[in-house]
């Protein structure tokens, strides 16, 4: 496919990052393959995780085609770019189709990322998986590539003003492709799945740099003050139900 918008925006943010002097370290790059289509299955903790997520495959020369709520495509502003860069809306009242689209995405050769948590963490520890992520790596016969990010949350993340201080470490952290095949079982799949990035999580947590007890934006179960993933549960339920109340 042709991209005529996704470049320029690749060296945009490219640009961004040198003015926000960002720390990004990325570790397990060799496992983005160069060729063919492969499911890059990705921790939700921000709403910049697309672009740093895109940017951890860029070693490869691979531009990542995003699954995203079908939302995004119709904004003014964002719906041209996500158009553009040939991203992949989601519609829950119409998940065939979306699922029908990453799949020809990826019979294309294409890269496909993918939020399997489906919305943000407000704990930042991984939330349960929908089973799509596997199912979608059976039938289209590609590997799953596990990718954790640690620190964008610190710049723009549910419940929290956006925060674009100069010379935040950000980690990228790519895990070995995962094969699923049409034999195994989806639900074994995806527990085995979030079992590697939850391992995954859990070392790029202890390996970066910055610490401090009682954080926002540190999981309680490491010193933060982050909410527990069942307080975030309970922060979920009412953001839905204030949701629901909205549209009746």
């Amino acid at each position: 496919m042709r991209d005529l918008v996704y470049p320029p925006v690749v060296a945009f943010a490219k640009t961004a990052f040198k003015v926000l002097d960002l720390k990004i370290r990325r570790t397990g790059i060799e496992h983005v393959p160069r060729t063919g289509g492969a499911l890059i299955a990705l921790n939700h903790i921000s709403y910049v995780d697309f672009i740093l997520g895109g940017y951890g495959a860029l070693p490869a020369k691979r531009l990542v085609r995003f699954m995203a709520k079908e939302v995004l495509f119709r904004n003014r502003y964002s719906g041209p770019l996500m158009r553009g860069m040939h991203h992949i809306p989601v519609d829950r009242d119409a998940g065939a189709a979306s699922y029908q689209h990453a799949l020809d995405h990826l019979a294309a050769g294409e890269v496909v990322g993918v939020f399997p948590e489906a919305t943000i963490s407000r704990s930042f520890e991984l939330k349960e998986f929908k089973s799509g992520t596997v199912r979608m790596a059976a039938e289209a016969g590609v590997p799953v590539l596990p990718m954790i990010l640690w620190g964008t949350q610190r710049m723009f993340t549910k419940d929290h003003p956006r925060d674009f201080t100069r010379h935040r470490p950000i980690s990228i952290s790519i895990g070995a492709p995962i094969t699923v095949t049409r034999d195994d079982d989806p639900a074994e799949a995806t527990a085995h799945l979030r079992s590697t990035m939850a391992g995954m999580l859990d070392e790029t947590i202890r390996a970066y740099p910055e610490q401090p007890a009682g954080a926002w934006w540190l999981p309680a179960a490491y010193g933060g003050s982050a909410p527990t993933p069942e307080e975030a549960q309970r922060l979920d339920a009412e953001e839905l139900a204030r949701r629901a109340a909205k549209r009746q």
